[in-house]
C-alpha cells in the first residue's frame, strides 16, 4: 500500500511538471515563433490547439465550451498579436508578453475566487482591447466595433456566471454594446501612448483599453452592487467608485488625448 502510494505521488509530482513545462513552453513560444516568423497564424493556431478540450465534445456542447473559455482564448490570441504588431525585431515588450502569458497560464487562470475572476476579466479587457485597436488600424471601423463588443461580452460574462443571478445574458449582451459603441466613438480620434526613452520597447497603450478597463471595473461593482442590495439598492452604494470612474476617464480624455501625445519615461 506505501509502495503504491508513494508510486502515485511520484506520478503525480511528474505530470505537474511536465503541465509547468508545456505551459512555459507555450506562452514562451507563441511569442517567440510570432516574431521570427512575422506572422501571427502560426501563434494564433497553437493557442487554439491548447484549448483542444473545447473542440473534443459534442457539437451541441460547443458553442457552450467556447464561452466559457472565451477570456482565456482572448488572452492568448491578444499577446500573439501584441508580440506580431512589434515586427519582427525582439523588443522589451515582447519579453514582457514571454513573461506574463506562462504566469497567465499557470498561476492567473487556474483562480476561480470572485475577485479572481474580476482581475481575469480585467485582463482579458485590457489586452483585448489593445490588440484590437493595435490590428484595426487602417481597416473598417466595424472591425474594431465587433471585437469590442467580443471583449465586452467575453468579460461580463466570465464575471456574471460566477454571481448568484442566474439569468445574466441581457446583461452581458449589454456590457457587449456599451463597449462596441465606445469603441466607434472613440475610433475617429485613436490615441496611443508610448514610452520612447525606452528605445525599441515596442510598448503601446491604446487609450480605449484605458478606458474600457475602467468602466469594466466599475460596470462589475455596480452589478454586484445591485445583486447584493437588491430591493434595497440606492446610488449611494454604487456612488464612489462610479465618481472616481468617471472623473479618470475624464482626466483621460480632456489632458491626454493629444494624436501626438507621449508618455516619457525618465
Amino acid at each position: 500500500m506505501a509502495d503504491y502510494v508513494l508510486a502515485r505521488k511520484s506520478r503525480n509530482i511528474a505530470s505537474s511538471m511536465v503541465h509547468v513545462f508545456l505551459n512555459i513552453l507555450l506562452g514562451v513560444g507563441v511569442v517567440l515563433i510570432t516574431v521570427l516568423s512575422g506572422s501571427p497564424l502560426i501563434g494564433i493556431i497553437l493557442v487554439l490547439v491548447s484549448k483542444w478540450r473545447i473542440f473534443a465534445v459534442r457539437s451541441r456542447y460547443f458553442f457552450l465550451n467556447l464561452k466559457a473559455n472565451l477570456v482565456d482564448i482572448i488572452v492568448g490570441i491578444s499577446v500573439v498579436l501584441l508580440a506580431y504588431s512589434g515586427g519582427p525585431s525582439f523588443l522589451i515588450s515582447d519579453i514582457i508578453l514571454m513573461v506574463f502569458y506562462p504566469i497567465w497560464l499557470l498561476f492567473i487562470k487556474p483562480l476561480s475566487s470572485e475577485t479572481a475572476t474580476l482581475v481575469q476579466s480585467l485582463i482579458a479587457v485590457f489586452l483585448g482591447i489593445s490588440a484590437a485597436t493595435t490590428i484595426s488600424v487602417g481597416t473598417n471601423s466595424i472591425l474594431l466595433v465587433f471585437l469590442a463588443f467580443l471583449v465586452g461580452y467575453a468579460a461580463s460574462r466570465h464575471v456574471l456566471i460566477q454571481s448568484n443571478d442566474k439569468d445574466f445574458t441581457l446583461t452581458t449582451l449589454v456590457c457587449g454594446l456599451v463597449f462596441a459603441e465606445i469603441a466607434w466613438l472613440s475610433n475617429s480620434w485613436s490615441i496611443v501612448y508610448t514610452y520612447e526613452n525606452l528605445g525599441l520597447s515596442g510598448v503601446m497603450i491604446p487609450q480605449l483599453a484605458i478606458i474600457l478597463t475602467i468602466f469594466a471595473f466599475v460596470y462589475n461593482y455596480a452589478r454586484q452592487a445591485v445583486i447584493k442590495f437588491q430591493d434595497d439598492f440606492r446610488f449611494v452604494h454604487i456612488i464612489g467608485p462610479v465618481v472616481f470612474g468617471l472623473m479618470l476617464i475624464g482626466v483621460i480624455v480632456f489632458f491626454f488625448s493629444d494624436p501626438r501625445f507621449t508618455i516619457l519615461i525618465k
